[in-house]
């Protein structure tokens, strides 16, 4: 079972990234979360969990071992696969994640695309023990961002927002209201779109 990943970005998007380690390229899909952070180019070590189901084995990497923690946590909640997993923590920071499961925040929970108030209230009931019994993350790293132009940029968070679970209608109004100075990042638009969804 691979573990652990250290590798060159060869490809990054949304929701993946490819990582050429010794030549071999891995595709380890990757939460917001752990995208805002990664360099465009260059090595970077990321925390892998691997997926076997009998028709398929998938890769989902992450920066901080906290994260994937949390990634497997959620997994042992009945009806949370790594699909849901991935959109949670893209939704809403580990640290927070853990916040709102301690103090059995439904309402922030439920706020989640996918998450009902029903699969909130049982994140809360299942995991909020184990959460208690986790340990601090450690430090952060600094994040590296990216830049796109203002067209692709705006197609690239549509797309995101609309596999977060968002209806492309009401992210794309989100979108056209948002200010966007050119020279914007990616990530900043993303996280500036997901606020107002997330109210």
């Amino acid at each position: 079972m691979i573990a652990l990943l250290t590798g060159t970005i060869a490809y990054k998007s949304l929701e993946h990234v490819i990582l050429d380690v010794g030549g071999v390229g891995y595709r380890v899909v990757v939460p917001l979360s752990t995208f805002y952070e990664l360099p465009d180019t260059g090595t970077t070590t990321l925390h892998i969990h691997t997926h076997v189901k009998e028709d398929m084995l998938a890769l989902y990497g992450f920066l901080t071992s906290r994260e994937k923690e949390m990634f497997i946590l959620l997994l042992g909640v009945s009806g949370v696969g790594p699909k849901l997993a991935v959109n949670i923590l893209s939704n809403i920071p580990a640290a927070d994640l853990s916040d709102a499961l301690m103090n059995q925040d439904v309402k922030r929970l439920s706020a989640i695309p996918g998450i009902g108030k029903k699969t909130a209230e049982r994140l809360s009931l299942e995991l909020k023990d184990k959460i208690a019994r986790m340990s601090p993350e450690g430090p952060r790293p600094t994040p590296q961002r990216v830049h796109a132009s203002d067209g692709a940029c705006l197609d690239d968070v549509l797309s995101a927002l609309v596999n977060l679970g968002y209806k492309e209608n009401q992210a794309r109004k989100v979108l056209e209201s948002l200010e966007i100075p050119p020279e914007t990042h990616l990530e900043d638009v993303l996280k500036g779109a997901l606020k107002i969804l997330m109210k």
